[in-house]
């Protein structure tokens, strides 16, 4: 590129940057952008010894970049740089390394932020629903410091991420840099193909499909709350065909820039789930219900549902999947095959 005559329009910037991009939500987000016939993308992840390199096996890729090698990269590609989508982070919430949180979670995630204020390039960024801690404060996406105060993440890795909202918060209420679009997202619980790296942080939806598959029954949580019975502890379970047609849809708005939840705004039960995957699978239900171990029974969330409304009213209006249509297609057209991926 040339430098002394570039337009304002800074039209010629079309490399799209993935960070957890061979991760499971990251890797969905890179396959919907080769979907739309984008052709410079780029992958930061680390892939190590595991199976997380089959995520992006099928794609096309401008290049895979070590995370240590995102800030020479950036520099090198200043003018290049359309857009950040910033999925990677330590997401195990029984991560106990609080040093080791705040620097891929808190310090990656401001550094990028401004990074794409002084290059004019849009950052979406991956939030989490740990952000709420108990729920006994509601889900509703505020991003109200007034309202965030109030919310007290149960785990280092919400923190971490609740933690990151405030700072860009108080950044923009001091009249800070701030990327030319940028959003921040709330993700609740996530199921589909891709997650199979994650082992047992993957979805319900994908261990209960191994299970059944080798014979074994299917165990869902005993209720140890008098308000909701074996199994019937709620969640806000989301197809993440739902979550990437979402930031697909705030990278085509690039007015919209907010803090945001994305899920489906309807919980349901862990036993309407397991059903939902028995019969996907042609199955005859047959649950066991085992103690919550004690070791998270205090800490146990019994209700999550995302509030979707600060998302409608920007303006998204697609349908979100149901519940059973999204284990149907998950079970059937990835686990069940003999190449799950996508």
């Amino acid at each position: 590129h040339g430098t002394g005559s570039r337009p304002d329009t800074r039209q010629e910037n079309v490399m799209l940057i993935v960070t957890g991009g061979a991760g499971f939500i990251g890797s969905n987000i890179v396959a919907a952008l080769e979907d739309r016939g984008e052709t410079d993308i780029v992958v930061v992840d680390r892939l190590r010894d595991g199976i997380k390199w089959k995520n992006i096996a099928k794609r096309n890729l401008r290049d895979i970049i070590h995370p240590d090698e995102l800030p020479v990269f950036l520099e090198q590609h200043s003018g290049d740089v359309d857009a950040i989508f910033h999925m990677g982070a330590i997401s195990a919430t029984t991560e106990t390394d609080a040093d080791k949180i705040v620097a891929n979670n808190l310090k990656l995630t401001t550094w990028l932020w401004e990074w794409c204020s002084r290059h004019s390039a849009r950052l979406i960024y991956a939030s989490s629903a740990a952000t709420y801690g108990d729920g006994k404060q509601g889900f509703d996406d505020s991003f109200n410091e007034g309202d965030m105060a109030k919310l007290a993440p149960l785990n280092a890795y919400g923190w971490s991420k609740h933690a990151t909202d405030r700072r860009f918060r108080r950044i923009l209420d001091q009249n800070g840099f701030r990327p030319k679009q940028w959003a921040g997202l709330k993700f609740f619980n996530v199921y589909g193909p891709n997650e199979y790296h994650k082992g047992g942080m993957r979805s319900v939806v994908s261990q209960m499909f191994d299970k059944l598959s080798a014979g074994e029954t299917a165990t869902l949580f005993k209720s140890h709350h008098p308000d909701y019975e074996d199994g019937g502890q709620l969640r806000d379970f989301v197809w993440v065909g739902d979550v990437v047609n979402i930031i697909m849809w705030l990278y085509d708005h690039p007015d919209v820039s907010d803090l945001f939840n994305v899920g489906t705004g309807k919980a349901r039960s862990f036993k309407d789930l397991a059903l939902s995957v028995f019969d996907a699978m042609g199955k005859e239900p047959d649950i066991k219900y085992v103690p919550t171990p004690e070791s998270i029974r205090d800490k146990y969330q019994y209700f999550t549902e995302a509030n979707m409304a600060k998302l409608r009213q920007a303006g998204y209006d697609a349908e979100m999947t149901s519940l059973e249509e999204g284990v149907r297609c998950y079970v059937q057209d990835y686990l069940a095959t003999d190449d799950p991926f996508r």
